[in-house]
Parts: C-alpha cells; sequence; structure tokens
C-alpha cells in the first residue's frame, strides 16, 4: 500500500499512555501501521513520490473505535411494530420465530450492512454475537460473516455464539433455532483453527459466546471455557442485564447470574459480559479482582427499558469497560459515535452532570473496546500502532461554536455522526463519507428485500 500522509491535522486525540492531545501535527501511516506523529513531518523522496496527502487542517482524528457487542442479523429486524414496546423476555419471544427464517442471504447482508454503518460512524473493529443457528441452515455462517467483512475492510472479531436450552427444556427461544451441546462444542473448535489470527494487527480473530444463562445449558458454558482456555480466546456472554435474569437463574440454579459465571469458570482478564446492570456491590468486587470486563450497551438499555449499568462505579474500581451498539433490533441502528453519546447522557441521568466525562466515553470506545476483545494495537494514535482511524470534518455547521474543546464536540454536539474519511489497516474505507469498497446503495436495497421476507411483510 502507497504512504498516507495526514497533513497538518486540526486536533489528534491520541489516547496513549501520556493522553496526548495534539494541534497542528503531521500523521505518516506506512503499510498497515502509524509510522511517525510529529509538526511538519518531512517526507523521504520514495514517500513523497508515493504517498496519498490529505490537508486535515479542519480534522478531528480519533483512534478507531472497538465495538464490542453486535447482534449484525438483527439490523434486518430493526423496528419490528411488535417489538417496538417490548421488554427482554416479551421481545426475544416476538423475533425468534423471525430469526429461525435467516439463510445465507440474510446473513451476508445483515454483515455488509452493520459493518458499513459502524465505518461510516468511526467504528474500526467489531465483534458480533450470532448465537441463531436454524434448523436446515446451508452453508458456514462464520464464513459468509468473514467474506462480508473482508469486502467491507473493518477488522473483525466474530464470536460463535450457541444456544441449547430450547422451548422444550424451559428456555425462551424455539427448538429449532437450538443445538445440541455436541454440535456447539465441534464447531467452536473448528472455527478457530480455521479463522482465529492470534498475531497483534490480525484482522480476523474468534471469540467464544454462548448467548446467556437463560438459553445455554451448563454444560456447554463449563465446555465453551475449557475450549476458550485450550485456544487462548477471549469468552463472552450476556449478563445481568434484567432482573427476570436474575430470577430465573434463582430458580433454575439456586444463584445469581454472576455466581454461576464463578463455578463455571467464567471470570478473568480473558472475559467480559454484555450490559451488567444488575450487580450488586459485592458482584462489582468479583469483577474488579478476577479483572473480568463488562462491555455498556447504553442504548439497548434504554430502548429495552432494562436499567442503567453503574459505569462510573465500575470506572472508579479500576474495572475494565468498553461500549457495544448492540443488536439492531434493540438499538435500532449500528451508530457508534452515537453510542458513545448516549453513554455519557445515561450516567449522567443516573449519576449527575460529572457522571463521565466525553473523553471518559471515547476512553471507553476506543482503548476499552481494544482491551476486552484481546487487541493489543488498536485504540490508540502511537506509532507502531495500527493504522485505524476515524476521522472528522470539523468546519461545518453542526460543530459551529464548538471548537473550544474539538474533542468533546463530536460528543456534545452534532447531528450527523458520519466521519468524512475512516481508516482501517492503512486503507481508506471510507472517504468523503462515502464507502470506497461498496455500494451503498445496493446494500439498502438488499437490506430491504430480505427484511420483508423475514417479516413476511
Amino acid at each position: 500500500m502507497n504512504p498516507i500522509f495526514l497533513k497538518n491535522c486540526y486536533y489528534i486525540a491520541t489516547f496513549n499512555d501520556a493522553g496526548d492531545e495534539l494541534s497542528n501535527h503531521d500523521i505518516l501511516i506506512k503499510g498497515n501501521v502509524i509510522d511517525k506523529i510529529a509538526p511538519n513531518i518531512e517526507l523521504a523522496p520514495e514517500d513523497a513520490a508515493n504517498a496519498e496527502i490529505i490537508d486535515c487542517s479542519d480534522y478531528l482524528i480519533i483512534p478507531g473505535m472497538v465495538n464490542c457487542h453486535h447482534h449484525f442479523y438483527q439490523t434486518l429486524t430493526r423496528n419490528l411494530p411488535g417489538a417496538q414496546d417490548a421488554k427482554l423476555f416479551d421481545w426475544l419471544k416476538y423475533l425468534y420465530p423471525v430469526w429461525a427464517r435467516l439463510d445465507p442471504d440474510a446473513v451476508y447482508y445483515s454483515t455488509l450492512l452493520a459493518t458499513t454503518e459502524l465505518l461510516k460512524t468511526g467504528a474500526t473493529c467489531s465483534s458480533d454475537q450470532m448465537y441463531v443457528y436454524p434448523e436446515g441452515f446451508e452453508g458456514d455462517i462464520m464464513e459468509i460473516q468473514f467474506e462480508a467483512a473482508s469486502k467491507t475492510g473493518i477488522r473483525f472479531s466474530p464470536t460463535r455464539g450457541s444456544m441449547t436450552l430450547g422451548e422444550k427444556d424451559g428456555g425462551l427461544p424455539p427448538d429449532s433455532v437450538v443445538q445440541t451441546a455436541d454440535e456447539v462444542v465441534r464447531d467452536m473448535e473448528r472455527v478457530i483453527e480455521k479463522f482465529h489470527d492470534p498475531s497483534p494487527l490480525a484482522m480476523r480473530k474468534i471469540a467464544l459466546a454462548p448467548c446467556s444463562p437463560f438459553s445455554v445449558d451448563k454444560t456447554v458454558m463449563v465446555e465453551t471455557a475449557r475450549v476458550a482456555r485450550e485456544y487462548n480466546v477471549i469468552l463472552h456472554t450476556h449478563l445481568a442485564e434484567t432482573e427476570d435474569e436474575n430470577r430465573f437463574c434463582l430458580e433454575k440454579y439456586g444463584k445469581r447470574p454472576l455466581m454461576l459465571m464463578a463455578d463455571w469458570s467464567w471470570l478473568g482478564e480473558d472475559v467480559y459480559f454484555a450490559h451488567g446492570i444488575w450487580f450488586s456491590d459485592e458482584e462489582l468486587e468479583l469483577l474488579q479482582d478476577s479483572r473480568t470486563g463488562i462491555c455498556h450497551c447504553p442504548t439497548s438499555n434504554m430502548r429495552l427499558g432494562s436499567g442503567i449499568a453503574r459505569v462510573r462505579k465500575m470506572l472508579d474500581m479500576g474495572i475494565r469497560v468498553g461500549l457495544g451498539v448492540d443488536g439492531s433490533a434493540s438499538n435500532d441502528t449500528s451508530d457508534m459515535l452515537g453510542e458513545a453519546r448516549q453513554a455519557l447522557l445515561l450516567q449522567r441521568v443516573q449519576y449527575g452532570s460529572d457522571a463521565l466525562s466525553a473523553r471518559d466515553v471515547l476512553r471507553m470506545a476506543t482503548i476499552g473496546g481494544a482491551e476486552l476483545l484481546g487487541f493489543p494495537k488498536i485504540g490508540r494514535i502511537e506509532p507502531g500502532y495500527a493504522a485505524d482511524m476515524a476521522i472528522f470534518d470539523m468546519s461545518g455547521l453542526q460543530y459551529a461554536g464548538a471548537q473550544s474543546d474539538p474533542l468533546a464536540a463530536i460528543i456534545f454536539t452534532g447531528y450527523n455522526h458520519g466521519t468524512v474519511h475512516t481508516i482501517v489497516d492503512g486503507e481508506i474505507v471510507v472517504r468523503d463519507g462515502k464507502l470506497t469498497r461498496l455500494d451503498e446503495g445496493g446494500i439498502a436495497e438488499n437490506a430491504n428485500r430480505i427484511a420483508r421476507k423475514l417479516a413476511r411483510v
């Protein structure tokens, strides 16, 4: 790849260890990494001859954000009237039969749609928890997702999800979307061996993510932890999202969800949970002591009326926290910058006007997410780190009057959360607000076609 030279950047938020924020500096990208950050960089002759030079005198540059929790397939079922006003368990019961109709076409185009929305709103790396495996599905779901993600250019760490407790076993999902324990364990090992890249600058990683304690049996939870440790991959699941979940676990197992996780070897620096709303003080201490992480999903939590996670308390305790947009049937978008804004505002509703700062939420969205997903070389603008960047044009109407603090401006102000450019692995994948690799209209047209088919309207 030719070098990319970001010249005279208006403002750079590095999110390095020192928290440096720089004005009027240049960034030189060579290959897929950041080569140099300094004022008035003089290009070597060979770089000057080949580099793409971008005038960044009006641009704010931050590390590409990292989305730690999503369900891409749900982009095809957002805003369905029957689920608009439901709480989590009723929402799931309504949508599971719709998701049971997923086919390879749906998986492919939902992955295109979700990843392009993320790229256009500043996320350069994403996870995805795919846990619906419809009976009779023809194709390799992980392979389909990796193919689509490679088309958009996002750095991708999907999870091999699972559900094994269908309705006949006292679970919520219909039996047509659950698998046996043997099927799940065999396929977890297969996808890790086939797709996982453990290198620091990997574009592909695999994590393991059973859906939840109320949809997966104990055997699979325990076996998933064993397989993850054997292959050294990340563990993830939903936890403590609703009070209904607490009641379910107490009735079925006699323990609250986090205590089950402790019994099943699901604590540690290689584990993070989505949501984590209903933890007691003692449970927060267990997360702290075990270095277990949390992915905060504020929009989904508000949309479903699930509650408000104690993020300020978690951060004060040193608990690792990242950010996720969650599934697009409970958000109903994949707007990463918008999610950071929601995180700030929701904490302030509960804990006051200084609960979280703009820098707090952007740190969660960058370094915080990179740590949860196990990417040691993303989430910062620093030499030797991946050339993953979200670039925002600060010259327009939406940021007018907000230039006293350019970094906070993208959280507190603005009505369009789109980047002007997004760079992933040293490649410009969004240029002037548009995808460089794919036709946006074609993605939308196909997504609408499949959505109508799924909803049968």
